[in-house]
Order: C-alpha cells, then structure tokens, then sequence
C-alpha cells in the first residue's frame, strides 16, 4: 500500500512544482493556435496592405522596363536596383512586424511568454533513440498523427469548398480587363486565407485543451514527492528559528514607538498581540496602535515587557480587534463597553492589584467572536 502511494502519480502539481516546470522551459503551448494566429495577421495585411504591395509592384515593374537616354548616359544599376528594392521594403516590413507580433502573442495569451535559458539547454536524453522511438509510436505520437489528419480533413475541406464556390468566377477573369481581374483574384485569395485562418482557430479550440490535460497529467505528483516538498518548504529548526528572529526584529522596529504610546496590551495569549491607546480629551475612542500575530505577537509583548506597558490575557476580545481592527484605526463600536471595562482596571490597575482585585471578566458580542484562523466563533 505504502509502495503504491509512493509510486503512482495522482495529487495535482504544487504551486512550486509548477513555478520548477516553467523555469525549466516546461509550459501551455499550442503549435496549432500558433499557426492560427500568424495566418490570420498574414490575412489581415494583404486585406489591409496587399493594395499597397501591389501598387508598389507595379510601379516598380514600370520603372525596370521603361528607360530613356538619361538613364543610359548616368547608368548606376546600384542605385537603381536600391531605388526599387525600397519600394516594396516597407510593406514587406510590416508583413514581418504583424507575423512576429502574432507569434509571440501566441504564448501571451496562454500565459507562457518569457524567455528561459533552461529550454534551450542541451539534454542528452533527447539523443536517446529509444526515446525518440517512444515518443513516436507511444500516446503522444498516435495524438499527433490524429491532429495533422484532423488538420488535412478540415483545411482539405474548407478548400474544396472555396475551389467549387469560386472556380467558375475564376476561370472567368481572363474575359475582363486585368486590373479587374487582378483585384478579383486578390480579393479571393484574401477569403480564402482567411477561412483557412479560422479553421485553423477552430482546430486550436480542440488542441489547447488537450494540452491543457496532458500537461497537467505530465506534472502529477506522487504523495510522497508531495511530502518531500512540504518538508523541504518548511525548512530545517534552525533555518525555522532564523526566520523567526528576523521577524520579531523587523516587527520590533517597526512597532516600538506605537507600543510605548500604548495604555494596555491585550493577548491572546500566545498567537495573537494587539496594543491599544487611549489618551482621555485626545483620542475620540480607543486606537489599535500595533497589532499581529505570530513573530509579530511576540515583538509586541516584548516590547510592552521593555517598556511597562500593562499587558493583559483576553483571548476572545484579542481576536476580535485584530480581525475587524487595523493599527492606526479606532475599535468598531460594538466593543467599547467591552475595551472601556479593560481600560478602566488599567487606569486604577496599581490599586486594584493592592486591593487583590481579579481584572474584570468582558463580554464580547457574538458577531465578533472569531477562533485563531478568523472564522467567525458563532
């Protein structure tokens, strides 16, 4: 049994065995959506920049077959040939800017843009040829051998629609002029890009989720690897203790000065710490000046030991103000009567220990009772 949990692979990927994968190169692509996108820019150029391109053609065509005397007594063919090379460059440039703005809006939109040196790292396991047979005639090359014939079927398809719906329009160009004919042509080619663009979409629509599945199949954890990185994660004593310290540190610095302007301490009495103030004809109702739990509980309780602030245990009227109170902020109202008995043993609290007399018991309203994770008591 223990075998059995150890060896099979059946938790989902921790948050840091995913955050490993995808520094190692291992991320959601789609060479389909990929294809899908670059086609769809290439479809929306020549729709938007094809007249230019073709513009451009033909006055650089014009230009190559008509010459004059001038152009045989100063011949330059450097010039010339630059001259029109720079007249189809910018269209061709955009053309390449849209494709390649396509292309890496491709990882974009999966959320695995970003460049990573470990994917491009050499792996000798890829220069096994056992695995390379594997990885052909194992599951994923029957999935990959079934995309490229549902890529033929669909793409095949759409084309034979697009060739009966138009031949007989285009076996008819020649009978007009050639500009018509031309732009006819163009028009045409562009739908048809552009339809094989969607089936393209439409295919991706279907990969996308596969590879969704497989790769969340391919980073499945066993329970013991899970044990492993939860013991890893929570770190050696020391390092615990190290931790530790360097919290209560930064939590000393940054509340010491609230904690010496405090009037009491209030505890939980371990897990939680809240300081409040209240200055009579100042302050128009109690402050939370510091407040936390954890390392920063303990900062504060140190801090109000240093400095002689009265500290005192009320475990649910502590959670109550750290749960529904920030530091800096004046206690909900609901809990005045309560912070007012606590603060009235404080202020006489010299006497009242003289006298023998217990710190007052308080009521705290049940829709601010909470146990130590914030979920309401009641």
């Amino acid at each position: 049994m223990a075998e059995s949990e150890g060896g099979e692979k059946t938790e989902d990927p921790t948050p840091k065995k995913r955050k490993d994968a995808i520094e190692k190169g291992d991320v959601l692509q789609s060479k389909d959506l990929g294809a899908a996108m670059v086609v769809l820019a290439g479809a929306a150029w020549l729709a938007i920049g094809g007249p230019i391109l073709t513009q451009a053609l033909a006055e650089l065509l014009r230009d190559a077959l008509r010459f004059d005397r001038g152009a045989i007594e100063d011949f330059e063919p450097g010039r010339a040939v630059t001259g029109m090379l720079l007249r189809v460059a910018l269209p061709m440039a955009a053309l390449l800017l849209v494709t390649l703005l396509a292309a890496v809006g491709t990882p974009a939109i999966l959320g695995s843009l970003g460049f990573r040196w470990s994917a491009i790292a050499f792996k000798g396991d890829k220069l096994n040829p056992l695995a390379g047979i594997k990885r052909i005639f194992g599951m994923q090359g029957v999935t990959e051998l079934l995309k490229a014939m549902a890529k033929v079927a669909v793409l095949g398809a759409l084309g034979w629609w697009l060739l009966g719906k138009r031949l007989q329009g285009l076996t008819t160009l020649g009978r007009g002029d050639i500009a018509g004919a031309m732009n006819e042509l163009g028009q045409s080619f562009v739908f048809a890009v552009l339809v094989m663009a969607l089936g393209l979409f439409a295919i991706a629509g279907i990969d996308i989720p596969a590879q969704i599945i497989r790769r969340q199949r391919r980073l499945r954890m066993t329970k013991q690897e899970v044990k492993d990185e939860h013991k890893q994660s929570e770190g050696s004593p020391e390092l615990k203790g190290a931790v530790r310290r360097r919290q209560m540190e930064a939590a000393r610095r940054s509340s010491r000065q609230a904690v010496r302007e405090a009037s009491v301490v209030l505890t939980n009495p371990t897990h939680f710490a809240v300081a409040l103030r209240y200055r009579p004809g100042e302050d128009a109702a109690p402050v939370v000046v510091a407040r936390g739990r954890g390392a920063t509980a303990d900062a504060i309780r140190a801090l109000a030991e240093e400095a002689k602030v009265p500290m005192l245990r009320y475990p649910e009227l502590t959670r109550a103000l750290y749960f529904t109170t920030r530091a800096g902020q004046l206690i909900r109202q609901d809990l005045y009567i309560a912070v007012a008995t606590v603060l009235a043993f404080v202020f006489n609290i010299e006497r009242a220990r003289a006298e023998g007399i217990d710190q007052p018991v308080v009521d705290v309203p049940g829709e601010v009772q909470f146990d130590e994770h914030g979920r309401p008591a009641a």
